[in-house]
C-alpha cells in the first residue's frame, strides 16, 4: 500500500554504499553424519560400527567484505565451526545399547566469492573452507560396561572443502546516515566432499548452516538522484467455473475391475486373514465367478466397497479359473520379513485353501518362499512409514504361464473382472473450480455458492489451483437455477483476494445410459503403468472411445509420502494414461475427443479406497478413466 501511495513521487538517495564491511556472525550448524566409524582410539574399538547421525553445533565468526561494485564481491570469515553430533544409537553383540557423541570442532577460513542481485539485498556466495581441528572429543556408552570418554584418534588436523549458500542484507541504518548497518539472514550448504574428519574409516560430514550476520560499513556522501518509484503489480487472479449443463445424479456403468494379483497377511500370522471371503467346500461348488459381475450396491463417489468386496473374492475367483480350466498351473510367492521359511508358509496357507475347498490338485501349484516380494514396497535405504510399507511386502503373490488366469493382454496381473453398477454423484456432475496460480500464491481460499432466493453454501478453505464439489449438494432439493459463486482467499503477503462468476444447474433426473469405467494399477512411487497395461490401454481402451467422447482421467495415490509429491505424482500418472490413449485414438482417426485430466494425490475425499489395510492402499496406486459418450 505504501508503494502504491508513493507512485509517482521522489526520493533523494544522499550516500553511496561502503566498499568494505566488517562485522560477526553467528549461526546454527545442523551436521548430517554419513559412512562408518568403529575405531574410536588405537585401543578401543566399539563391537558394533556406527553409520549415521546428527547434531546441532554453534557457528561463530569475524567478517570481512569488499564490494566494489553492485554486483560481484568477496567475503572472508574466520570462525569457530562446530561440527559435533550423535550417531544413531546401535545394538552390540550383547544386545545391549550403545552410544556414540562426538564434540568435533574447528578454527575455519572461509573466502567466497559474493555475488549480488542489483537493487535487492539478496546475494549469494561460494568458496573454499579451511579448517583447523580444535576438538575431537567422544563420549561413548554401552549398557554393560563403564562409559568411556576420550579423543578420537587418526583425526586429520586440517580438512579442505567447500560451500555454497544465499543471504539478504537488510539496511537498518537511514538514507542519510554514512554510518551503515545490515543484518543479514544467510544459509548455507557444505556438502561431504572433502569433509572426512578422519584419516582411517569413512565417516563423513554434510553440514547445513542457518544465522545471521552483522556488518558495518563507513559510506560516502553522494550527489542527490531522484528516483521514482514504481507501484508494484498485484497478480490479478483468473478464476474459472465449469458446470455441466445437465446434471446427471446417476449413471449405469460398465466397469472393468482388475485384480490385483496379491493376498495380504497380517504381521504374527500365516493363515489367510479374516477379511478374505472363505467359502465352504458346499459354497464353493456352486460359486462362480460371474456371480460376482451383477450390481451389489451404489457406487458412491470415493470409496468402493463393491470393488474391495470382489477383490476380497480373489481366492474364490481363482479357485473357479482353476477348476474351469484343468490344464491351468500356477505359482504362489510367498514374502516374509521373517525369513523365506515363513513366506513359504504364506504360499502353503494359499494353496491349503485352494485344494481343501476347490479341490484343485496340488501339483498343479508351485511354492516359493522369499524375504521380500519381486516387487517390493520397502527400499533400500528408506526411513520413513516404514511400518505401511513392510505391511504390503507381507503377502503371496500369484503369477501363472497359462493365458486363460492373466490379463487378455499378457503380464502377471490376474484377469480383470467385469461388473455392473450405478454410479451416483458422477464426477463430470460435479462443478470444477479454478483459481490459477492459488497453490503458489494464496494461503488458502474458500467458495459461497448464493442461490435466486439469497440462501448461501460454503465450501472451503481449498489451497489447490483445482477443486471440485458435488452439483448434488450445491442443487439440493431443488430441480435447477442459477447461482452466484464468490471465491474469497488471502494472498501469502496479507492481502484479500475475491472473484465472482455465475453458474447455471440443471437436474437430471433418470439415470443415463452406460458409460465405461477401467482402472490402471501403478506400482509404489512408480509414475509408469505396469508394462502390460500400455497394450491394455491401446488395444481394449482406446476402441470403447467413441468420436465425440468425454474422457475423464484422475489420478490417485496411497497416503505414503510427502502430500506435495503424491499429487505431482498422480498427476504423472493421469498423463501418462492421456498420452497413451490419444497416441491410440490419433492412429485410429478418432480427433473428436475431450480430455479432462486431474491429479488428486492423496486427497481422501476423492480417493478410490481407505488406506487403513495393504490392498486399499495398493488400489489407491491407480489411474481411473471414465469414458462418458456423447449424448
Amino acid at each position: 500500500m505504501f508503494m502504491i501511495i508513493m507512485a509517482g513521487t521522489t526520493v533523494k538517495a544522499q550516500t553511496i554504499q561502503p566498499t568494505w564491511w566488517f562485522g560477526l556472525s553467528g549461526a546454527a550448524n545442523i551436521n548430517f553424519y554419513d559412512g562408518t566409524t568403529q575405531r574410536l582410539t588405537n585401543s578401543l574399538i566399539a563391537p558394533t560400527a556406527f553409520h549415521k547421525g546428527n547434531g546441532v553445533r554453534p557457528y561463530g565468526s569475524l567478517l570481512v567484505e569488499y564490494r566494489p561494485t553492485g554486483v560481484i564481491g568477496a567475503m572472508l570469515n574466520i570462525a569457530y565451526d562446530g561440527r559435533g553430533g550423535k550417531f544413531k544409537d546401535v545394538v552390540a553383540p550383547c544386545n545391549c545399547p550403545a552410544t556414540l557423541k562426538t564434540s568435533t570442532s574447528y578454527i575455519a577460513i572461509e573466502p567466497s566469492i559474493r555475488l549480488s542481485v542489483p537493487s535487492t539485498g539478496l546475494y549469494f556466495f561460494a568458496g573454499p573452507r579451511v579448517a583447523f581441528n580444535v576438538d575431537k572429543d567422544f563420549a561413548y556408552t554401552q549398557l554393560k560396561q563403564p562409559n568411556s570418554n576420550g579423543q578420537l584418534s587418526a583425526m586429520k588436523k586440517t580438512v579442505f572443502s567447500g560451500q555454497v549458500g544465499v543471504g539478504y542484507d537488510i539496511i537498518t541504518s537511514s538514507a542519510a546516515s554514512t554510518t551503515k548497518v545490515s543484518i543479514s539472514p544467510f544459509v548455507s550448504f557444505h556438502p561431504y566432499f572433502g569433509q572426512e574428519p578422519r584419516s582411517i574409516e569413512s565417516w563423513s560430514i554434510t553440514t547445513v548452516r542457518a544465522g545471521i550476520a552483522l556488518k558495518f560499513g563507513k559510506a560516502s556522501k553522494s550527489a542527490i538522484k531522484e528516483v521514482t518509484i514504481v507501484p508494484v503489480a498485484v497478480h490479478d487472479f483468473t478464476f474459472v467455473v465449469r458446470a455441466p449443463k445437465t446434471m446427471p445424479l446417476n449413471r449405469q456403468v460398465s466397469e472393468t475391475l482388475p485384480l490385483r494379483n496379491s493376498i495380504f497377511f497380517e504381521e504374527g500370522s500365516t493363515q489367510v486373514a479374516a477379511r478374505y471371503i472363505n467359502l465352504s467346500q458346499s459354497q464353493a461348488a456352486d460359486f462362480k465367478e460371474d456371480q460376482l459381475k451383477n450390481e451389489q450396491s451404489v457406487n458412491m463417489i470415493g470409496r468402493s466397497a463393491r470393488q474391495l468386496n470382489i477383490y476380497h473374492n480373489i481366492l474364490n475367483i481363482l479357485g473357479d479359473r482353476l477348476r474351469s480350466n484343468p490344464g491351468t498351473v500356477i505359482s504362489l510367492t510367498g514374502a516374509s520379513g521373517n525369513g523365506p521359511q515363513e513366506g513359504r508358509m504364506l504360499a502353503e496357507a494359499v494353496k491349503g485353501y485352494l485344494v481343501t475347498v476347490f479341490g484343485i490338485e496340488g501339483s498343479r501349484i508351485g511354492i516359493l518362499g522369499r524375504t521380500k516380494p519381486v516387487i517390493p514396497s520397502e527400499q533400500a535405504g528408506g526411513t520413513k512409514e516404514l511400518l505401511l510399507l513392510r505391511a504390503g511386502d507381507r503377502r503371496v503373490d500369484i503369477t501363472s504361464a497359462s493365458p486363460q488366469l492373466l490379463m487378455e493382454v499378457g503380464g502377471d496381473l490376474m484377469k480383470p473382472v467385469q461388473i455392473i453398477a450405478t454410479q451416483a454423484d458422477p464426477l463430470d456432475s460435479r462443478i470444477v473450480l479454478n483459481v490459477d496460480s492459488a497453490q503458489q500464491l494464496l494461503k488458502s481460499w474458500s467458495i459461497d455458492v448464493t442461490d435466486e432466493e439469497g440462501t448461501a453454501q460454503h465450501y472451503g478453505p481449498f489451497t489447490r489451483n483445482q477443486e471440485s464439489i458435488s452439483g448434488a449438494s450445491v442443487l439440493g432439493s431443488n430441480a435447477g437455477g442459477d447461482y452466484k459463486v464468490v471465491m474469497t482467499g488471502e494472498s501469502r503477503k496479507g492481502l484479500p483476494v475475491r472473484k465472482e462468476s455465475v453458474l447455471h444447474l440443471m437436474r437430471q433426473e433418470e439415470t443415463t445410459g452406460k458409460n465405461s469405467r477401467y482402472s490402471i494399477l501403478y506400482e509404489f512411487d512408480k509414475s509408469n503403468s505396469i508394462a502390460s497395461y500400455d497394450k491394455f490401454l491401446t488395444d481394449v481402451v482406446s476402441a470403447s472411445i467413441t468420436d465425440g467422447s468425454m474422457v475423464m482421467i484422475h489420478g490417485h495415490t496411497d497416503i505414503i509420502g510427502e502430500e506435495g509429491h503424491n499429487l505431482k505424482l498422480s498427476k504423472e500418472r493421469a498423463n501418462d494414461v492421456q498420452r497413451i490413449l490419444q497416441s491410440a485414438l490419433v492412429k485410429a482417426g478418432k480427433n473428436n475427443v475431450k480430455f479432462e485430466v486431474t491429479g488428486f494425490g492423496e486427497d481422501v475425499g476423492n480417493a478410490p479406497f481407505e488406506n487403513s489395510i495393504p490392498e486399499e492402499r495398493f488400489y489407491n496406486r491407480t489411474v481411473i478413466i471414465d469414458i462418458i459418450p456423447v449424448k
